[in-house]
């Protein structure tokens, strides 16, 4: 946050944003990978992980949080909402340029969607856990683990200098269905366009929210049968086989990570105390953050930080106390989109303290957990070569670039913008 936010010039028009919140993710990495550092290790990336499920909570109450104060904005832009899920197929622009780079029917995992953790069960489950459509996922998880979280921050920068569509637009794209990367994809968009920062969060939350309820639908359903059907049009003319198996076992990753995020273990004393002993520390982590960057009371940042973690906190134990297969991401989102509506008694003094936080500095500490995190994934990055990256890089592209194209159509056309 001292370091604050550089812009690199590329031409008059174009520029690139460093944000705070990947010097924290590369420097987080880089303690994880120094040898000679020995206090941050494998039992440390594994702490970061568990750390993080509740962090994401905390990203997505703030998000939720505009939404609700900006809920009138929300209906009346619906239709771009709503329709720019349809870009979730841009993930498909990938497919034949995997088959030209030499994938076989890994690309049916690769480039069916943006390949995150609801994603690799619809995947193992159709096709089973040694299949090639599994490597595929898998190899496009891992990437997008390590590179999605500064790629789209990039993307987002770049794209908003360069390509006129309307900043609300860019805001409904970030919302891919990964909290950090909705995040990430964002933050650039708030320095950039300062003024529209409420209504930014406000849509690029409902949208994540969004891809988060139905994103998995549209997988199973629409994305994941155009991908089949693409492999077998289009694989015997660029490949020359009509049976066509996989890949070299290089692309292959031997275990797919648990999703500690959507765990419905029971919920005890002991572990409510473990998360308000996290929240509270990441609290205060996050209120001197926001004063170095943004110069407010670190005061007033912590009360904000303390009522965010409590929803977040409310929403996970929701998760586990009823009995319905619901993420806590749903409870946390509909809580903090409630709670924040102009007119409820909790709207005014939640929103007087929780606006004193700059989402970029729930993102940057965030982000140093996430570079800690992954270093126990690192092995398996190298693994993957230079051609899944590629991949990767284009899903998530096709992805946010299809969205906001959608997004900005529809926004014209209904006379928003």
């Amino acid at each position: 946050m001292f370091i604050g936010v550089k812009e690199i010039k590329i031409t008059d028009t174009i520029s690139v944003l460093l944000l705070p919140l990947i010097y924290a993710l590369v420097m987080g990495l880089g303690l994880y990978l120094a040898k000679p550092i020995k206090f941050v290790g494998s039992k440390q990336s594994k702490v970061a992980e568990g750390a993080m499920v509740l962090f994401i909570g905390v990203l997505i109450t703030k998000l939720a949080i505009s939404s609700g104060q900006a809920i009138s904005s929300i209906f009346q832009v619906g239709p771009a909402l709503i329709l720019q899920q349809i870009g979730n197929l841009g993930t498909l622009l990938a497919l034949p340029i995997a088959l030209f780079l030499g994938f076989r029917r890994e690309v049916i995992g690769m480039t069916s969607s943006i390949c995150r953790e609801p994603n690799l069960g619809v995947i193992i489950d159709k096709y089973g856990f040694k299949s090639p459509e599994t490597r595929g996922v898998l190899a496009v998880f891992v990437i997008g683990s390590i590179l999605g979280t500064p790629f789209i921050s990039f993307l987002s920068s770049i794209s908003a200098s360069l390509i006129p569509m309307h900043p609300y637009a860019y805001a409904m794209a970030s919302g891919v269905g990964s909290a950090s990367m909705n995040a990430a994809a964002l933050a650039p968009l708030m320095h950039m366009f300062p003024s529209m920062a409420t209504q930014l969060e406000a849509f690029a939350g409902c949208s994540n929210l969004l891809s988060f309820c139905f994103g998995i639908y549209m997988c199973i359903f629409v994305s994941l049968p155009i991908a089949e059907r693409m492999y077998d049009w289009l694989a015997p003319h660029i490949l020359g086989h009509e049976e066509i198996i996989s890949i070299d076992d290089d692309y292959a990753i031997e275990e797919v990570k648990h999703d500690e995020y959507a765990t419905t273990d029971d919920l005890t004393i002991g572990k409510l105390e473990r998360w308000a002993t996290f929240l509270v520390i990441f609290s205060f982590i996050v209120a001197v953050g926001n004063y170095i960057g943004f110069h407010t009371s670190i005061i007033d940042a912590f009360i904000g930080m303390l009522l965010i973690s409590l929803i977040t906190i409310v929403g996970m134990a929701l998760e586990r106390i009823i009995p319905w297969n619901i993420q806590a991401i749903i409870y946390i989102s509909l809580i903090g989109i409630i709670v924040a509506i102009p007119g409820v008694p909790t709207a005014d003094f939640l929103v007087h303290y929780v606006s004193q936080i700059d989402l970029t500095t729930i993102c940057t500490a965030f982000l140093a957990y996430v570079g800690i995190a992954i270093g126990n994934d690192w092995e398996e990055f190298k693994k993957i070569g230079w051609k899944g990256i590629v991949i990767t890089l284009i899903v998530i592209s096709g992805t946010y670039l299809c969205s906001a194209a959608i997004a900005h159509i529809t926004l014209v056309a209904t006379g928003m913008v």
